[in-house]
Order: C-alpha cells, then sequence, then structure tokens
C-alpha cells in the first residue's frame, strides 16, 4: 500500500490583517476614501471579476479593476506629496467643468501614478491656501471631522458685528444641514470703507459654511479667504494662482495634525526644499517671480494675508 503525503497549506491571511478595498484604492491615489467607497457602491470596481462591495478586504493577490482597467498597485504607495495652492477667485476645485471653468488642477505638475485631490474644496467666488495631495489616506485624515482641523478665514463683511450678534455666531446658529458656529471670531482694526474684515476659525468644512453662518445674522460675505487649514498658513509672498511643494517640516506637521506618523506619511521622500511655479499662462504678464516663501512661516501662526488690502489691516501682525 502506498504511503499518503501530507502537503501543508499556506492558509490565507487573517481578515483583519488584509486592508479594505476603499482604503487600497485610496492609497493608490485614486480618490479620498469616501469618494472610492461611493465608486465601489455604484458598481465601478471589480475583485477578481465579481463587483466589489464596500467594506470588501483584499489581498495582494486579488485582481483589481476600475472601470475595467487593471489597476496595478504598487508594493509601497508612492512617495507622499503636498502642494499649498493659492486659489483665485474664479477657479473651480474639480478636474473637469462642464462649463469649461479654469479648475485648480490645470497647471499641477504631472503624476506617474494616481491623481492630485484636494483637501476639502473652496467655492468658486472664495481664494486663499488650498491644500492639494497625491495621497488619499491624507486626504482623507485631514478633511474627516474627527481630527477636528481648524480653518481659519479671514471674511470682508459689509457693516460691523455688533456684541449680540457675535455671540450668536459663536455659540451657533441654526443652518439647512444642522448647527453651526465659529470657534473664535476676531474683528481687525480699521475697515475698508462701509466694511469690516474679521478672522473666523471653523472645525469642519461644510459647503458655503462660512458665508452661511454669517448670513443667519443677516451679515453678507463680499470677500472670503481662507489663510490656514490646520498646521499649514497661507504662506507669505505666494500670489494667486501659484503654487509651493511642501518639504519634509511641512509634512511632518500635517501628519502630526491629522494623527499619522512621519514614517506613515515618508516625508523624506519629498523634497524638503520648497518650490514654487508660476502659471504658464500668466506667466508672460507676471513681472518678476515672486520671492520664495520662508518656510518659518509654515507653522500654525495666524499670518495677515498678502492678499489683504492694507488699508483694512491697520493693525501689524507678524507673519
Amino acid at each position: 500500500m502506498g504511503s499518503v503525503r501530507c502537503v501543508k497549506e499556506t492558509p490565507p491571511a487573517p481578515e483583519a490583517e488584509r486592508p479594505k478595498l476603499h482604503k487600497v484604492l485610496a492609497q493608490a491615489g485614486l480618490g479620498s476614501r469616501l469618494e472610492m467607497e461611493k465608486l465601489i457602491a455604484e458598481g465601478g470596481v471589480r475583485v477578481n471579476g465579481e463587483v466589489a462591495h464596500v467594506g470588501q478586504r483584499v489581498s495582494a493577490h486579488d485582481r483589481i479593476s476600475v472601470h475595467g482597467q487593471p489597476l496595478r498597485l504598487r508594493a509601497a504607495p508612492p512617495p507622499v506629496r503636498v502642494i499649498a495652492y493659492h486659489k483665485p477667485v474664479g477657479e473651480v476645485v474639480t478636474h473637469s467643468d462642464p462649463q469649461n471653468r479654469p479648475t485648480v488642477f490645470r497647471t499641477l505638475p504631472r503624476l506617474t501614478q494616481g491623481k492630485w485631490l484636494s483637501v476639502g474644496r473652496l467655492d468658486l467666488n472664495t481664494e486663499g491656501l488650498l491644500l492639494i495631495t497625491n495621497s488619499g489616506e491624507l486626504a482623507n485624515r485631514l478633511m474627516h471631522p474627527r481630527f477636528g482641523l481648524e480653518r481659519e478665514y479671514a471674511a470682508r463683511v459689509l457693516g460691523a458685528l455688533d456684541e449680540a450678534e457675535q455671540q450668536r455666531l459663536l455659540e451657533g446658529v441654526r443652518l439647512d444641514d444642522g448647527p453651526a458656529r465659529f470657534e473664535r471670531i476676531e474683528a481687525e482694526k480699521g475697515g475698508d470703507g462701509a466694511n469690516q474684515w474679521y478672522r473666523v476659525t471653523i472645525a469642519e468644512g461644510r459647503n458655503r459654511e462660512v458665508r452661511r453662518i454669517f448670513e443667519a445674522v443677516g451679515r453678507a460675505v463680499s470677500r472670503l479667504i481662507r489663510i490656514r487649514y490646520g498646521a499649514m498658513t497661507l504662506p507669505r509672498g505666494l500670489r494667486r494662482g501659484h503654487w509651493m511643494e511642501l518639504g519634509t517640516r511641512e509634512l511632518a506637521a500635517l501628519a502630526a495634525a491629522a494623527g499619522m506618523s512621519a514614517a506613515e506619511l515618508n516625508p523624506a521622500a519629498a523634497s524638503a526644499a520648497p518650490r514654487q511655479r508660476r502659471n504658464a499662462d500668466r506667466s508672460s504678464k507676471a513681472g518678476p517671480r515672486p520671492a520664495q516663501p520662508s518656510r518659518r512661516n509654515a507653522g500654525c501662526s495666524s499670518p495677515t494675508p498678502a492678499s489683504w488690502p492694507t488699508a483694512s489691516c491697520t493693525r501689524a501682525l507678524a507673519w
């Protein structure tokens, strides 16, 4: 009688050790986790030929396709890159606009893998700091309400707020999508005719939230500039329509604010020296290249934006 040979099979990886599909797609730079969950729910992703489902876990041996195109995943995600962009009024935060309006992504450097993702949005008529990254994981962390990253704005309002109005804005007002309030509000000395500038801080990023909070007390915002997002402030000297790629120090600050370690971000792979670019379509009339922003100004201080009218900012602020 022949002997029986036993073959020991390698057991599959425990379920908890296999990452969820939407996280894998986000790490590949295809979008934020929320966007990838939506894509999976709409049936745009297949795993081993079968339509994927939200919450599905995958391994390195699974075949993943997005809209019929095979997804080739690297052993390690590409180095995390983050750009600080000074968005001007009139640009939209989208990769493709049906109305053919200019988008914030049109002059950014080309990526060999994945795509640029905006950390939140600024509406058409709002300018200021917009963070853009190739990491869906980082974008998700920076936007997630759990971390409560502050967004600071400079708002020009018609007329000065009285004490009762300011108190309402701090205690909270009722909006269509729930209660909202400012964490802080501070009036700037001086003014611009009948207008008054205020610095306001919120801890979330709902659509047109700052404008709607002011409107709840009968005040219209005529100009709005985002000057800080979490640990990153709008760098002095960064002109509208220009961008600067963050270096190791800034990436580490963002990682800490988003609850991520420096190792998770792999900031050493990013350039330590910030680089600034000018839009190609504006280079002929932009004049001399702006001074390179100082890296010491990329911390958590609250600077006066270079784009504020000097007449409406009479107080001397360190920036």
